[in-house]
């Protein structure tokens, strides 16, 4: 694999067992340091293709490779050691609810600490003023030591990002971390996750339902429908037209972050990204 990138899929698959293909043959190659979003109607395949970068899912065909190497090529140590360098933020995090958010942020290293701190860490937060310089960022820091089931759906979502940044993946990978999020807080969020990549120079993968969030944020856009890539370019050369196509199986409007039609752009016009 070429050391320049960090993610390269050739003709993937995935085949769910009950016969439905969630992935297409599907080629594409992410760069180092490359900010992507990923969008499309439900069912698309986006979270799938999220689960296979993260080594959570084995391809039914095809070969990727993630950050220099073939995955499922390792033995279980390197496997392990790999995950490691993978951060993922699930639209709904996998935290215990009885767990506290402090805990919860701290267990973003756990994969990459030695076993006695990471069990340490468990029975007395190892590092609570660098969980808590994370929740800043998340504009949660007062919940730092609360509980996980105290919390909103979009505080739990912001607990996740900054577990995340906590943890200083080399791939950040995310799957509609802000569908609990109001818009405000949305834009924040996002723009947290591109300040990380960029300061750090490493990958950020982001799955996003709100159209306008991806095509302000990142610098690239790839469209999925039905397994496979629709487009893949600039969010400046991502017309109305596309994107109508790409969503026209599931509304007659674009999804946007306060749910209103995508605001229309007159041919020849380009949009301007903000990037943060």
């Amino acid at each position: 694999m070429d050391a320049r990138l960090s993610v390269k899929f050739n003709k993937v698959s995935l085949e769910y067992p009950n016969g439905v293909r969630a992935v297409r043959r599907l080629d594409c190659e992410i760069r180092k340091g490359e900010r992507v979003a990923i969008i499309g109607p439900s069912g698309a395949g986006k979270t799938s293709l999220l689960r296979i970068l993260a080594t959570a899912l084995r391809p039914s065909s095809g070969t990727i490779g993630v950050l220099d190497t073939d995955p499922w090529r390792l033995d279980r140590g390197n496997l392990r050691r790999l995950r490691s360098r993978i951060g993922m933020v699930h639209q709904a995090p996998p935290i215990p609810p009885r767990q506290r958010v402090v805990t919860a942020v701290l267990a973003g290293r756990l994969g990459q600490w030695p076993a006695w701190r990471s069990l340490a860490s468990l029975v007395y937060p190892m590092d609570i003023a660098g969980a808590e310089r994370m929740l800043a960022r998340m504009e949660i820091a007062d919940k730092l030591f609360e509980r996980c089931d105290q919390l909103s759906g979009g505080q739990l979502q912001r607990v996740g990002v900054a577990r995340v940044l906590y943890q200083r993946p080399d791939l950040i990978l995310t799957d509609e971390p802000v569908s609990a999020v109001d818009p405000a807080l949305s834009d924040r969020v996002v723009g947290e996750l591109n300040r990380e990549a960029i300061e750090r120079g490493v990958t950020l993968v982001a799955s996003l339902h709100a159209v306008d969030l991806a095509l302000h944020r990142f610098p690239r856009v790839i469209g999925v429908r039905a397994g496979e890539i629709v487009f893949d370019l600039p969010p400046v050369r991502v017309s109305d037209g596309m994107l109508a196509e790409l969503y026209a199986s599931e509304s007659r409007t674009v999804p946007t972050q306060d749910n209103q039609t995508l605001e229309t752009v007159p041919a020849g016009v380009r949009r301007r990204p903000m990037f943060s």
